[in-house]
């Protein structure tokens, strides 16, 4: 047998960089590191060496000078089987990978599912193997939170944190997430001015998920103004969930003939039972979720009337919060010329934080 040598290709290196682009080699690594004190059309020739020549990086000797790794941590207080069967939670994590991959960075996902998780988590997180953390799921008062803090790695929360009674609000804690209080308006706006009076809500975890608070707040909100009163049942952000809950609703209140149904994975489980009891929708019932998730709301029996969030855009925002808060010597967000965090001028904020609007999207469900 003849074994034939590879021949050796030599890789190009800084100094190539240099030489061709007409510049210093600190000049080539200021734009490989993005730092912004270099003129635009510099950066423009240099990156077009590299990218004529093939140039990559060398990473160990790149983060030896930048103490970076471009990995960030995406933790999720969350069993892995749920995490992948969501469709709200795909979305999520596209939209953070998809910004972070703009950025030259990359996702590590971890979960928090058992107590013995939360060592394992925070042994990783301040073993230097990631620039930052996105936290989503948190239970009230999780001591992952607390972690992060005594490690002073930067942090994004995927939605208001949910502390406990007598827990301070840390500084500069920032976070990203849907107008759901606003949103739940919308939705049972709606259904008061379709003619409905018996009007139901299946709400999500409220004790754990903030989310699930503000969209019970919203439908408060309307019904108080109404005078009816409210007919609530709580579930677990599942399908079987909001079957089992809208079961429980028809049991004690058989008049209803509206349910406002805090996720659309939920609401597909309500209109299962619906249909089941007999109850037409929109005729007997008029349904309305929350997250407009079109897998599921444009292929229920009847496709569903819901309020839309832009779910992978929160998932970039969160991401592009994060970078921003990396790059800023203190940890807190830079500012753009507006005064918001870099990238995230989409929502309203409060301080580091981005509200993201919902909108009603009515299909045949109500």
């Amino acid at each position: 047998m003849v074994l034939t040598q590879r021949s050796h290709v030599r890789r190009p290196t800084l100094e190539d960089v240099a030489r061709q682009s007409g510049v210093s080699k600190s000049t080539v690594s200021r734009v490989i590191n993005g730092e912004d004190r270099v003129r635009a059309e510099v950066v423009d020739r240099v990156r077009r060496v590299i990218s004529e020549l093939g140039y990559v990086p060398n990473q160990g000797a790149r983060q030896l000078v930048t103490h970076r790794t471009n990995a960030v941590a995406v933790v999720a207080a969350q069993p892995e089987n749920r995490l992948f069967i969501d469709p709200f939670f795909d979305l999520l994590l596209r939209g953070v990978r998809r910004e972070l991959a703009l950025h030259g960075a990359q996702a590590v996902l971890l979960f928090l599912e058992e107590p013995d998780d939360y060592a394992r988590v925070a042994d990783y997180l301040g073993g230097g193997h990631v620039d930052g953390a996105i936290l989503f799921s948190l239970r009230p008062g999780d001591r992952l939170a607390e972690i992060i803090d005594r490690l002073g790695l930067p942090a994004v929360f995927g939605g208001r944190p949910l502390l406990r009674d007598g827990d301070p609000v840390r500084p500069g804690q920032a976070h990203v997430d849907g107008d759901n209080r606003g949103g739940a308006r919308l939705a049972v706006q709606h259904l008061v001015a379709l003619g409905r009076r018996r009007i139901a809500t299946v709400t999500g975890p409220y004790d754990q998920e903030n989310s699930a608070a503000d969209r019970l707040a919203g439908y408060r909100d309307v019904l108080r103004d109404t005078g009816a009163p409210p007919l609530v049942e709580r579930a677990d952000y599942t399908r079987q969930g909001g079957a089992d809950a809208m079961a429980a609703l028809l049991d004690r209140h058989p008049g209803l003939d509206a349910v406002f149904v805090a996720s659309d994975l939920m609401a597909s489980g309500a209109l299962q039972t619906l249909r089941e009891r007999g109850r037409r929708v929109p005729e007997d019932v008029a349904v309305v979720g929350f997250d407009d998730l079109t897998s599921i709301a444009e292929t229920t029996d009847p496709p569903l009337t819901t309020v839309h969030q832009d779910i992978e855009e929160m998932g970039r925002l969160m991401a592009r919060l994060l970078l921003a808060r990396e790059d800023a010597p203190d940890g807190s967000p830079q500012r753009s010329s507006d005064g918001s965090p870099n990238g995230s001028q989409d929502g309203s904020q409060d301080g580091p934080s981005v509200i993201v609007p919902t909108r009603l999207v009515r299909r045949a469900s109500a």
